[in-house]
């Protein structure tokens, strides 16, 4: 298709932006909420504040959401917090929480704005992974099942759009760095019965989705990280199919068809790999049919050969903010990553690369055949007030036009995309990086620092800033993306 088009996007195309709970809620013990695995992991992070108080969304939510109407949204796709709404292993709803999201999506349906839900992002409640092995356990699956059947009975009126598991195979990929592989002695084997354990309760959420939510429509949420080969040598090719498959394609291989592909069975078989598959599972997994795709995507990768005697090496991500300090990954006899010198990077050394969006797009299309949204896409960077109170951040502006137009391109070329949700609406806790890094429209005048000297929230600003970006993609969603605040065309 063409490489410069003029795109249009369609008359009912949602626009809108991301969040997480445990990111952006705050109120960790308020409100009947019990801790999560990650509120401890968040807690061992300094000197990057935790998430204690985060952005205060619990208690900011209305003019959060007043926020998002003034800048135009139609969609807002945020999660829920488990230990939240069910607090203990007993299973009892806990009313409280069950109050506040009914709070939050009342707001958003006031305001003609359409929630987009996560039913897990990241936030393990404790008692689940103390009391039940978390995702090491197949006692988790009634659990969860349980939990997403408690979203569905009292939030299903209102919400008609579900996202079942948050990048299930970053969990999978990085399970060390977000805590997945905690308390397994064998992560090469092990992580293939959790990825199995997470796949069932992944079918379980489909389904109730399906049996209690009139006109519900759920799908998975892949982290899509494309990986282009670095040459047009043969071996550069299969390096970066092996890189595709082993970290984004199979799990959504297995999402849209219900059973595991042939590719990830030989390397099972090869590696004397048993995921536990028992009688009754791939039959669940069949039954499970999704009904969209909702796409995470930030930049791609660059892969090539590596022979089978070449040093592994894990992927080390820089976790402080200054350039240069990323260690890309070495898996003998499959792949390597390595730089991409046709692309700039960011502060984080991740790639800043729009084509790479529409490649995604296009492929997901290809392969597939089933309508996306866009839920994750952003640009993370160091931010601070200037002196007259406001905050300019013309790179967001320039990363979110350039991918929004690469969007548009895709939809041109055939893609059915029915939304588009960056990362994120406000500042929030970065997963790694606190405050530090921050990825809003909107500015929350809070630091690190602030908030760990804090003894309470009400010692923080957590005023609301909306910084340039906030008015440039405000006027671009009012013109349905038509304007884009400079020529587009080359």
């Amino acid at each position: 298709m063409y490489y410069n088009h003029d795109p249009r996007f369609p008359k009912d195309f949602m626009w809108g932006a991301s969040s997480a709970a445990w990111q952006v809620e705050g109120a960790v013990a308020e409100g009947g909420r019990t801790p999560a695995i990650i509120d401890l992991n968040s807690k061992t992070k300094k000197p990057f504040a935790d998430n204690s108080y985060a952005a205060d969304h619990y208690h900011h939510f209305k003019e959060d959401v007043a926020l998002m109407a003034e800048c135009g949204f139609s969609s807002y796709r945020f999660s829920l917090s488990w230990s939240r709404i069910i607090p203990k292993s007993d299973g009892k709803v806990n009313p409280e929480g069950i109050a506040f999201y009914n709070a939050l999506i009342d707001e958003l349906v006031a305001h003609n704005i359409t929630p987009i839900v996560t039913l897990y992002h990241y936030d393990m409640p404790v008692w689940v992974d103390e009391e039940l092995g978390g995702w090491k356990n197949r006692a988790i699956i009634d659990a969860f099942d349980h939990y997403c059947r408690v979203c569905f009975e009292n939030f299903g009126d209102r919400v008609k759009y579900w996202l079942a598991i948050n990048e299930q195979n970053m969990q999978i990929c990085y399970g060390h760095w977000l805590g997945v592989s905690k308390g397994c002695k064998d992560w090469f084997r092990d992580q293939w019965k959790i990825n199995h354990i997470m796949n069932l309760c992944h079918a379980k959420a489909v389904n109730a989705c399906h049996e209690m939510v009139e006109g519900g429509k759920i799908g998975p949420v892949p982290g899509c990280v494309p990986i282009y080969p670095e040459t047009c040598r043969p071996e550069d090719q299969i390096a970066a199919m092996n890189a595709e498959e082993f970290t984004e394609k199979l799990w959504i291989d297995t999402d849209v068809y219900g059973e595991y592909s042939n590719f990830i069975k030989h390397y099972w078989a090869e590696n004397d790999i048993d995921p536990d598959i028992r009688p009754g599972d791939e039959e669940l997994m069949k039954s499970a049919k999704i009904d969209f795709i909702a796409v995470n995507c930030y930049r791609s990768n660059v892969g090539k050969y590596a022979p089978h005697d070449a040093k592994q090496q894990d992927y080390l991500l820089n976790k402080n903010g200054v350039k240069g300090q990323i260690v890309f990954p070495v898996e003998p006899g499959r792949y390597a990553l390595t730089r991409n010198p046709y692309v700039e990077y960011n502060d984080w050394d991740w790639e800043i690369d729009p084509v790479c969006l529409r490649y995604e797009l296009r492929y997901l299309w290809d392969h597939y055949h089933l309508p996306m949204m866009i839920t994750e896409n952003g640009y993370g960077a160091h931010e601070s007030k200037d002196a007259d109170g406001k905050v300019h951040d013309p790179e967001r502006i320039e990363y979110l036009r350039n991918h929004i137009y690469q969007l548009g391109l895709a939809i041109e070329d055939g893609c059915q995309v029915i939304a588009y949700n960056p990362w994120s609406f406000t500042d929030l806790l970065s997963t790694g990086n606190g405050m530090a890094k921050r990825y809003g429209l909107v500015y929350i005048d809070t630091t690190d620092e602030e908030q760990n000297a804090a003894a309470s929230v009400e010692e923080l600003s957590m005023k609301r800033i909306p910084k340039d970006s906030f008015y440039w993609y405000s006027k671009l969603i009012r013109s349905n993306g038509r304007d884009w605040g400079k020529e587009m065309l080359k």
